[in-house]
């Protein structure tokens, strides 16, 4: 098997893209993708400075190494859940990047530990409030991404949401017809009022498999496990479906989901903007004034029954 473009011996094979690439080419292909998905969803330019969303995973490391590689201005922050050592694993990985090629190309690593703040890790503070586990990581995660973003005055925050989980997440929310998520899935989410960062996706036309090679190729240590806390989760199931048409009728996914993107951006199928519905709809949280629809945000209201619960489980002295 040949590269399709120097001709030479190829690494890996796109069955997608009817293509197969040496390293040197596979790379190329991997930043012009990404440089693609930037320029056309208008996410970012090289003055802006971006807050990249790390867990030690090959796609969020993999998206801060080809941003700082595109010549972007990319920071990232951390936040380490207290998965024992699942955590501790991750937190390493991504210490590690940040000391060796974040650190030659002048980017910062920011930090924020959920035990610190929340007095337990994930697990612990997912029972004490009596919430799934996923969806109390989500709250906690978006909070903190948006809080560090607008305290140290980030433009842009960016995640490494890939080809297959933007898929998986569309399949999920088809399904269910969950049109208040349909409507929030585009690659790029404007701040729509202030308090609110502005929140990209870049690896959207890339896949799972072609980030996992560009690690790979390009040596970026990053932890394999999956995080088990996610063990159950649907969306696990949606990319075991989606693989499967996949391998069945390789593009799949990019038809699914590049599809729902070209009817997303057409005007009548939106009549009104989702920033005019944000406006209409947010105000800032009473307690640390962060946009919410209610008085009291999502997290801050986690964060409240987490200290009752912790208060009323404490032995009497």
């Amino acid at each position: 098997m040949n590269c399709t473009k120097c001709k030479t011996k190829a690494v890996i094979d796109l069955p997608r893209h009817n293509a197969a690439f040496c390293k040197g080419c596979f790379n190329v292909f991997v930043h012009d993708q990404t440089a693609k998905a930037i320029k056309s969803q208008k996410m970012f330019g090289k003055d802006d400075r971006i807050l990249v969303a790390v867990s030690g995973g090959k796609d969020s490391l993999a998206l801060w190494d080809i941003l700082l590689k595109l010549g972007y201005k990319a920071d990232a922050l951390y936040v380490n859940l207290g998965i024992g050592a699942y955590s501790e694993e991750s937190h390493r990985k991504v210490t590690k990047f940040a000391e060796t090629t974040a650190a030659a190309h002048g980017a910062t690593l920011h930090v924020h530990t959920v035990q610190e703040e929340a007095g337990a890790g994930i697990k612990e503070l997912a029972q004490l409030i009596h919430r799934p586990a996923c969806s109390t990581c989500g709250t906690i995660k978006r909070y903190q991404f948006n809080r560090v973003a607008l305290e140290h005055k980030y433009d842009v925050m960016a995640t490494g949401h890939n080809l297959d989980d933007e898929a998986a997440r569309l399949l999920g929310n088809v399904l269910r017809w969950q049109e208040e998520y349909l409507d929030k899935q585009a690659p790029s989410l404007p701040a729509s009022l202030e308090g609110f960062a502005k929140k990209v996706k870049p690896l959207y036309r890339l896949s799972e498999r072609e980030l996992a090679a560009y690690s790979v190729l390009n040596r970026i240590d990053y932890i394999v496990e999956e995080c088990p806390m996610a063990k159950g989760a649907r969306t696990i199931l949606y990319k075991e479906v989606l693989n499967r048409l996949e391998t069945e009728s390789p593009g799949t996914k990019q038809a699914f989901y590049w599809g729902f993107l070209d009817k997303q951006s057409k005007p009548e199928a939106a009549p009104t903007t989702m920033a005019e519905r944000d406006q209409a709809s947010l105000h800032p949280c009473s307690v640390c004034q962060q946009p919410t629809t209610a008085e009291v945000c999502s997290y801050c209201k986690m964060m409240a029954r987490a200290k009752t619960h912790s208060a009323s489980s404490c032995p009497p002295v």
